[in-house]
C-alpha cells in the first residue's frame, strides 16, 4: 500500500502586491522580515501562480475553488451558494442563494458605506430579517456570515439565479442601490426572482433603519447597518469532492464563511471558533494550534489567513507588511510543532493579489512555494514576487499547484497504462 505523506497548505488571502514607493519600490512581502518563508524558499521549490489564468482577476470564491481542486470555468455557480454552505444552510434543488452586505444608505437609498463600517456581530440584525414574508407566499431565509456579510436564500418553486445585483460594487459610495433585474429580457422566472429580491431589499431598510442596534450605533457616531444589498445569486451544483477524488482526509482552519463553504464542498472538515476572525485581530496562535490538531487526523490541512487582504483593500501597506510578518511567525510555530517534520510538506500560496495602491483584486500572479522531502530545490533564496519568478515551478495555475502538492504527498493516480 502506497504511503501518504501529510501536508499543510497556507493560503494568505490577497498576498500578492505591486511596488510601493515608501518601501523603496519593494512590495509589502518583499519588504517584510519573513525568516520562516525565506527558509522554506531556500530549501524548497518556488514559482508564480495565476489563480485561474494570466490576466484574469478573480474573487476570493473563485481563487479558493481553484486551490481546492475545482475548475471554476466549469463549476462556478455564484458566490451565494458557497456562502450558504459556509453558514450551515442546506440548499435544496431550486433554491436561490445570494451573498449580501449590511450597508449604510441615506433616505434616497444612496450608499454612504457599503460595509456599514465593517460592522461585526450582526446576529440581532439578521434575526430581524430572517423568515421575512415576501410575495407569492415566499419566505426569506437570512443568516449572518463573516463580519458585515450575510446570506439570503429564497426557497421555493420556479425561481432563477439569472438576476443582477442590487450591490453597485466595491467602489460604490455615492451611488444608489440598484434595482435587481433579469440578466436577459423575457425570462419569467428571473423576473419573479428579481421582484422578490427587490422586495426583500426594500423591506430590509424599513426594518433596520429603526432597529435598536442601529440607534446605538448612531449615538456612538458609527454608520448604521440600515439596509441589505445583494449580489452573487446562484443555485447549488452537485460536484465530486477533492477528498473523494484522491481518497484523502482534509481539514480547513479558517475564520471566514466563504472559505468554510468551499472547504466543505471539497469534502474537508472545518475548524472554526470565536477566536478566529477574518481580520487582523484573529488569533494566529489559535490558528497554529488548530492546524496541528487537524494534522492528527487529516492528510492535508489548509490554513486560511484573511487579514492581509483586508488591509490591502483599505490601502494600508504598512499594516499589510506587519501582518505578513505575524503570519510568518505563525507558520514557524506550526513547523516547530510538527510530529514528523521530515514527512510533512509545507506549501505557501495566495488566492489572488490585492495591491495596496489600487485597493482591489488584480490579475498579478502570486508567489508560491512547496517545501519537503524530495522536492527539486531551486536557486531562489527568499519568498517574494520577483524572487519566485525565477523559481523551478515557473508560472503555473492554481489547479496545477495543488496537483503538484498532492503528487508529492503520493495520492495522485497515473494517467494511462
Amino acid at each position: 500500500m502506497k504511503k501518504i505523506h501529510k501536508a499543510v497548505m497556507l493560503i494568505i488571502d490577497g498576498l500578492g502586491d505591486r511596488p510601493i514607493d515608501e518601501f523603496g519600490g519593494l512590495t509589502p512581502l518583499e519588504a517584510a522580515r519573513t525568516p520562516c518563508f525565506d527558509m522554506l524558499a531556500r530549501g524548497g521549490i518556488t514559482g508564480l501562480m495565476d489563480p485561474l489564468s494570466p490576466g484574469i482577476r478573480v474573487g476570493t470564491d473563485v481563487g479558493h475553488l481553484a486551490l481546492f481542486g475545482y475548475n471554476p470555468l466549469k463549476v462556478y455557480w455564484g458566490r451565494g451558494p458557497i456562502e450558504a454552505v459556509g453558514v450551515g444552510i442546506n440548499l435544496r434543488p431550486g433554491d436561490v442563494a445570494l451573498r449580501c452586505n449590511f450597508a449604510t444608505v441615506d433616505e434616497n437609498f444612496v450608499i454612504i458605506n457599503r460595509r456599514a463600517g465593517r460592522i461585526r456581530n450582526t446576529a440581532p440584525l439578521a434575526a430581524a430579517l430572517d423568515n421575512m414574508s415576501l410575495g407569492d407566499g415566499m419566505r426569506a431565509i437570512f443568516k449572518p456570515a463573516t463580519e458585515h456579510r450575510a446570506v439570503l436564500v429564497l426557497s421555493g418553486d420556479r425561481l432563477s439565479a439569472e438576476i443582477t445585483n442590487s450591490d453597485p460594487g466595491p467602489v460604490s459610495e455615492g451611488e444608489p442601490v440598484r434595482e435587481v433585474k433579469p440578466k436577459h429580457p423575457g425570462q419569467p422566472l428571473a423576473e419573479k426572482t428579481a421582484r422578490l429580491v427587490n422586495e426583500f431589499v426594500r423591506k430590509s431598510y424599513e426594518i433596520l433603519r429603526d432597529h435598536e442596534m442601529n440607534k446605538e450605533r448612531l449615538k456612538k457616531g458609527l454608520p448604521p447597518a440600515n439596509i441589505v444589498i445583494t449580489r452573487g445569486a446562484g443555485m447549488a451544483v452537485k460536484m465530486r469532492s477533492l477528498t473523494e477524488r484522491f481518497d484523502i482526509k482534509g481539514c480547513c482552519v479558517t475564520g471566514e464563511s466563504t472559505i468554510a463553504g468551499v472547504a466543505q464542498m471539497a469534502g474537508f472538515s472545518v475548524l472554526m471558533n470565536e477566536k478566529l476572525t477574518a481580520n487582523i485581530d484573529t488569533d494566529l496562535d489559535e490558528k497554529a494550534r488548530l492546524t496541528l490538531e487537524g494534522l492528527k487526523t487529516a492528510d492535508l490541512v489548509v490554513t486560511h489567513i484573511k487579514g492581509v487582504d483586508l488591509v490591502a483593500h483599505d490601502h494600508r501597506p504598512r499594516e499589510k507588511l506587519a501582518f505578513i510578518e505575524k503570519t510568518d511567525q505563525m507558520l514557524q510555530k506550526i513547523i516547530d510543532g510538527l510530529d514528523d517534520p521530515q514527512d510533512t510538506f509545507v506549501a505557501v500560496t495566495a488566492d489572488h493579489s490585492t495591491p495596496c495602491v489600487i485597493g482591489e483584486h488584480s490579475a498579478d500572479p502570486v508567489p508560491v512555494l512547496i517545501h519537503g522531502e524530495g522536492v527539486l530545490v531551486d536557486e531562489v533564496r527568499s519568498y517574494g514576487e520577483r524572487a519566485c519568478a525565477r523559481g523551478g515551478l515557473c508560472r503555473i495555475r492554481a489547479n496545477d499547484f495543488l496537483l503538484s502538492l498532492l503528487d508529492l504527498m503520493g495520492v495522485t493516480y497515473r494517467f494511462g497504462s
